[in-house]
């Protein structure tokens, strides 16, 4: 239809033409000296559209050239592009950098530049030439200094896998002076380069960001958490009102938290600060029985050791069959000096679960009531118990 147009129009414009020039007896002259040219209009009318046309079909001709150079350019980027993007994900690590340095070495918008050149860092990563890896993040720093999140987060990732856990942290600050929220995978860096620097504070700050964040492995975190607030604890053990501080900030559910209670009851009985190691100990088994707090507590002493039996016993009554918590009452009796008693839970505990610390504690126990063969025959079963898990 616009051809149609376009030719109706042209005809028209013919027979205006046609007309006018009938009625048109003029004539121009035109002198370059010592030359002198006369024309009638309509010829010269007709010289100056030939003329338009002429020099219109030149400048479209030379627009195609240079749109043809371009389009050669262009293509010759995306199929180098694509290149690199393929082979990288095909794991050729070797055809992904030079594709990718390919682009590099042509003349392109800065976003394409910062692009190719952190597919070439990380394909010179994979194959472990380091020198190479940095060479084209600067590059990408020349040619698309605006792309700088981009190279930031590249370099942090490349960095952490080398183990450069500090300049990685460099990288992610310089990355957060920007501005804007972080994504999850970022904060997910930073959380792994933290805790191989070994800062503590600062994983656990990172962990309760991430709990609010979807899609995260909640039990991850949590044990990543548990882990920092172990070694904060073991951190702070050697000073009584640090450890003091640290340990009355945690929540309640994680000071009831049975690992973390046996590493805090250690650290305070190091401190020889028994009576709160005792503590924390019973209120953590009071929420849930645990075997190592219960081995723990009959190395706990403090005080009226009579009251531990009381409430050692208690726990019993709810759970009469545990051999560990059988084992515990029996080394508490022991030191009270309660001979049968002792007897008594010791040897019911080997009748549950046999162990080697079951056999040793009984063996003590009869060289103190002077039976010296008893005492040697659970010191020989308690080694052939050992010797038996050794080989098994």
């Amino acid at each position: 239809m616009k051809l149609v147009l376009w030719v109706l129009a042209l005809f028209a414009a013919a027979v205006a033409v046609v007309i006018a020039a009938q009625y048109n007896n003029g004539s121009v002259l035109i002198i370059v000296p010592p030359y002198k040219i006369e024309l009638t209009i309509n010829i010269f009318i007709i010289s100056l559209i030939a003329a338009f046309f002429i020099f219109y079909l030149l400048v479209r001709l030379i627009a195609r050239i240079l749109g043809l150079k371009r389009h050669l350019h262009h293509k010759k980027i995306r199929e180098s592009m694509l290149a690199a993007v393929k082979t990288f994900f095909e794991e050729h690590y070797d055809k992904a950098e030079k594709a990718a340095a390919t682009v590099l070495k042509l003349k392109n918008p800065p976003v394409i530049s910062a692009v190719n050149a952190v597919i070439a860092a990380h394909a010179a990563h994979r194959q472990g030439n380091y020198s190479q890896r940095d060479h084209y993040l600067n590059i990408a720093e020349q040619k698309a200094p605006q792309e700088k999140a981009l190279r930031l987060v590249t370099q942090a990732e490349l960095l952490l896998e080398e183990g450069r856990h500090e300049e990685a942290l460099n990288a992610l600050r310089s990355l957060y002076s920007i501005g804007g929220l972080q994504s999850t995978a970022v904060l997910q860096l930073e959380l792994k380069a933290q805790q191989m620097a070994q800062h503590w504070d600062e994983v656990l700050e990172l962990t309760d960001i991430l709990e609010k964040r979807y899609p995260v492995d909640r039990t991850l975190i949590e044990h990543i958490k548990h882990h920092a607030h172990v070694e904060n604890i073991k951190k702070y053990g050697s000073n009584s009102e640090l450890l003091n501080k640290y340990w009355n900030k945690l929540y309640p559910a994680e000071r009831l938290d049975s690992r973390l209670a046996a590493v805090a009851a250690r650290a305070y009985m190091a401190l020889n600060e028994v009576s709160t190691a005792q503590k924390i100990i019973e209120q953590s088994i009071d929420a849930k029985l645990d075997p190592e707090l219960i081995t723990l507590y009959a190395n706990c002493l403090y005080g009226s050791v009579s009251w531990q039996i009381q409430r050692a016993e208690g726990w019993l009554s709810k759970h009469p069959n545990n051999a560990e918590l059988l084992l515990t009452l029996g080394k508490l009796c022991t030191y009270c000096e309660l001979w049968g008693k002792a007897q008594n839970y010791l040897e019911a505990s080997l009748s549950i679960e046999p162990s080697r610390a079951a056999h040793l504690a009984l063996a003590q126990l009869f060289e103190k009531l002077d039976k010296p063969e008893l005492a040697a025959d659970h010191y020989h079963k308690g080694l052939g118990f050992t010797l038996k898990k050794l080989n098994s």
